[in-house]
C-alpha cells in the first residue's frame, strides 16, 4: 500500500513539473513571439559572437601543438606547454606584459574617469543645443581611425612638427615627444583620451538622463548647490553603472590598443611602448615563430584579463556593490 501510495505520489510530482515546463516553454515563445523584431535586432550582434569570438575557439588548441599545415589543427601533434615554455624563456616577452600592465593601468587612474567627468560636466549645461553640439565636437574623434590621428600627432610633434617649431621660436631646445621614451607612455594615455573618451560619454550621459529630474527640482528648492546635486544625485544615480564598465574595463587590462601603438611607437621606444599584442605581431610575421607560439601568447593573454576581470568583481561584491556576476 505504501509502496503504490509513493507512485501515486511520484507520478503526480513528474505531471506537475512537465505541466510547469511545458507552460515556461509556451510562455518563452510567447514572449519571443510578442518581442520578435528585439529578437530580429539582437541576431546581428549573436552572429558576430558566435562568427568571431566563440568558433576561432576550436583554435586554441593550437597553443599545445606544433602546427603543421598539412594536417590541420586537429592533425598535428601535441607537444604540450612547449610553446609556453618558449615564450616564458624570452625576455621581450616579460618586457612587453610589463609594458601593457603599465600603460592599462595608466589608462584607467587616468583615461577611465575622464569620460565620467566629462559626462557631468556636459550635463550642468542648460541650453540643450550648445549641450548637442559639444557631444558631437566630443564624440568626432572616435571615428578617426589610428592611422590618421598618429599622422596627426606626428605633424605636431615629431622634431619639424608644428610644438616643436613653437618651442625653438621661443628659443627652447627642441624634444621629439615621439622618440622620448620618458614621455611617450603619456602621450599614449592622452591621445586616447582625446579620441575616445567622448565616445565614452554615451552611456554615462544616457543614465544621468535616467535619473527622475524631481529629485533636482527638490534640491533645489531645499537650496543645494550645484557640486551638492552632483555629489548627492547625479554620482549615486551613474554610480553602479560606473562601475560596472570599470570592471568590464579592468576585464581588458592586457588590451591597450594594438592599432594605436602600432601607429605610433618605433624601435626607440620599444623598451617602454612594445605591448603583448605587437609582440605577438611582430613573432608571427616579422620572426615567423609559428602559430603555436603566436597562440599561445594570445592564450596567455585571455587568461591573465580573465584573472583581472574575475578580481574586479569580487571585490566589488565584497564592497556591496553589484558586480557581473
Amino acid at each position: 500500500m505504501c509502496i503504490f501510495l509513493y507512485n501515486i505520489k511520484e507520478d503526480y510530482k513528474r505531471k506537475r513539473v512537465y505541466k510547469m515546463v511545458s507552460t515556461q516553454k509556451k510562455s518563452l515563445y510567447k514572449s519571443i513571439l510578442e518581442y520578435k523584431f528585439i529578437y530580429l535586432m539582437l541576431l546581428p550582434g549573436i552572429l558576430f559572437l558566435l562568427v568571431f569570438k566563440y568558433i576561432p575557439m576550436y583554435g586554441i588548441q593550437l597553443a599545445f601543438k606544433d602546427f603543421m599545415l598539412n594536417k590541420g589543427i586537429s592533425g598535428s601533434p601535441w607537444i604540450g606547454l612547449d610553446n609556453f615554455s618558449y615564450i616564458w624563456g624570452e625576455p621581450e616577452f616579460w618586457s612587453a606584459f610589463g609594458n601593457t600592465i603599465i600603460i592599462s593601468f595608466l589608462k584607467l587612474l587616468i583615461g577611465f574617469p575622464f569620460p565620467v567627468v566629462l559626462a557631468i560636466l556636459i550635463n550642468e549645461y542648460k541650453c540643450e543645443k550648445y549641450k548637442k553640439f559639444l557631444q558631437v565636437i566630443y564624440t568626432f574623434p572616435h571615428f578617426l581611425s589610428w592611422v590618421i590621428v598618429s599622422g596627426i600627432m606626428f605633424n605636431l610633434l615629431s622634431n619639424n612638427g608644428a610644438l616643436n617649431n613653437l618651442i625653438s621660436s621661443m628659443g627652447f631646445d627642441k624634444i621629439n615627444f615621439l622618440i622620448n621614451k620618458s614621455t611617450f607612455r603619456m602621450l599614449l594615455v592622452s591621445t586616447g583620451i582625446w579620441k575616445e573618451a567622448g565616445w565614452g560619454t554615451i552611456i554615462y550621459l544616457a543614465a544621468i538622463a535616467g535619473i527622475n529630474p524631481s529629485l533636482y527640482e527638490a534640491a533645489t528648492v531645499d537650496g543645494a548647490s550645484r557640486w551638492q546635486k552632483i555629489i548627492h544625485i547625479t554620482w549615486p544615480g551613474i554610480r553602479n553603472i560606473v562601475i560596472l564598465m570599470f570592471i568590464m574595463r579592468v576585464g581588458h587590462v592586457m588590451d591597450v590598443g594594438f592599432m594605436q601603438v602600432l601607429n605610433m611607437y618605433n624601435p626607440a621606444v620599444y623598451e617602454v611602448a612594445d605591448i603583448i599584442d605587437t609582440y605577438i605581431y611582430r613573432l608571427t610575421f616579422e620572426r615567423a615563430v609559428g602559430f603555436g607560439i603566436s597562440t599561445a601568447v594570445g592564450l596567455f593573454k585571455g587568461v591573465t584579463n580573465l584573472i583581472f576581470l574575475l578580481i574586479a568583481n569580487a571585490i566589488s561584491k565584497k564592497y556591496k556593490h553589484s558586480g557581473i556576476f
